[in-house]
């Protein structure tokens, strides 16, 4: 169950993709540090359902298949989840070309690109927070965390995992 921070009414989203059946114990390490979390959404491309549980631990997860992925026994994923939270509506896809039309508002978390990505585009804010154990051509794997305040207001930020120490995988 999603809910808000009960001293700061402000709820706290972990967002992570692109695990392909592995967890960054710095990517673990960055979402425990945002404690407590009211969920974590995996924006696909989870490789493994040790994965999930091990996400499970830190908060609920909301998941979604990438094109990477097979069905993962003792969880009902599709390719597509919406959620409400503090009054927005989020919807969770790997492959953002997979959404045609975008939703009108509200906040977009993708994966896919392996990119980390926050911009607000028409109304609704568009993100990706990059994937968490392949940076490909990017400076560092990455997670990021989305806040939505009391009154409605959405932010992120990403949260590069090179600066909590190096890989040790």
């Amino acid at each position: 169950m999603i809910a808000a921070d009960r001293f700061t009414d402000t709820i706290r989203v972990g967002l992570i993709s692109d695990t392909h059946g592995w967890l960054d114990q710095r990517a673990v390490q960055a979402l425990e540090r945002e404690a407590p979390l009211a969920g974590i959404l995996h924006a696909g491309d989870i490789g493994s359902d040790e994965v999930l549980y091990e996400l499970e631990q830190i908060a609920h997860v909301t998941a979604v298949l990438g094109n990477c992925d097979y069905p993962l026994p003792g969880f009902d994923l599709g390719d597509i989840a919406r959620v409400g939270l503090g009054g927005k509506s989020i919807v969770v896809v790997h492959n953002i070309a997979h959404l045609d039309p975008l939703p009108g508002d509200g906040i977009v978390v993708h994966g896919h690109s392996h990119r980390p990505r926050m911009e607000w585009q028409q109304g609704r804010l568009i993100l990706n927070p990059g994937s968490a154990t392949q940076r490909r051509h990017q400076p560092s794997c990455s997670v990021g965390i989305l806040e939505i305040t009391g009154d409605g207001n959405a932010s992120a930020r990403i949260i590069y995992l090179d600066d909590l120490g190096t890989r040790t995988r």
